[in-house]
């Protein structure tokens, strides 16, 4: 895999919430492809993250792509909201609604890049059915909700039929991965076929960031 087709998204879950301009220039300057926003609602996962304000606030202080996960039920109503925040992806959960399809649609009809998110305890089986409708499969490898947890290596088998799909129907989809990623769990990710890492408190907790973001997508190179 070229190292230029790995994205690197630092979360700013991992962040400063009471400084969040500087922690938004911080990952821009560490050359990241984008920021990953997490909005949480307490009642999909339990806890209360940062909602669409927060976005805009993030938005004026960095030109950064952002890629927005929202860990919400009724995700239909949140986008209008986050387009006009300024949000460039908006990645929902497949669990979190019973349409599907319509979340999709309204997302694009907001000319906004769709994502779609699933548990690590979800069956891969609802994967094949929404692969071409969408811009992005995120696949969890924690339990969504909380930061720091540790990599679920039962994921990654389904990174691997992920990437075997969009290879079979020659898809541009990328296949992003997010909790516990570090050196060592990006590595066996990008391998099984990723090309999108969200990565929070393992690069909030080094003094360079910027080394950081380069040494996660130098893991691709002879991949």
């Amino acid at each position: 895999m070229n190292k230029s087709l790995v994205k690197v998204c630092p979360s700013i879950l991992a962040g400063d919430f009471g400084n969040l301009s500087d922690e938004a220039k911080k990952i821009e300057d560490a050359g990241a492809d984008a920021i990953h926003f997490d909005i949480m609602d307490g009642h999909f996962v339990p806890n209360l993250t940062l909602g669409p304000k927060a976005l805009a606030a993030v938005r004026r202080s960095c030109s950064l792509f952002l890629d927005v996960h929202i860990m919400v039920y009724s995700p239909f109503d949140y986008i209008e909201r986050l387009v006009e925040s300024g949000a460039d992806r908006i990645t929902f959960h497949m669990e979190a609604t019973e349409d599907v399809d319509e979340v999709i649609d309204f997302i694009h009809k907001c000319d906004r890049k769709a994502g779609l998110a699933f548990r690590p305890e979800t069956s891969f089986s609802f994967v094949p059915k929404y692969i071409d409708k969408v811009d992005l499969i995120l696949l969890m490898t924690v339990s969504p909700g909380f930061g720091g947890q540790k990599f679920d290596k039962s994921v990654v088998d389904k990174i691997e039929l992920t990437k075997q799909l969009i290879d079979q129907q020659k898809l541009k989809t990328q296949i992003q991965v997010d909790g516990g990623i570090n050196l060592e769990t990006a590595k066996t990710c990008i391998n099984a076929g990723a090309n999108n890492l969200v990565a929070g408190t393992y690069l909030f907790s080094l003094e360079n960031m910027k080394k950081g973001v380069e040494d996660l997508r130098n893991l691709a190179k002879g991949s």
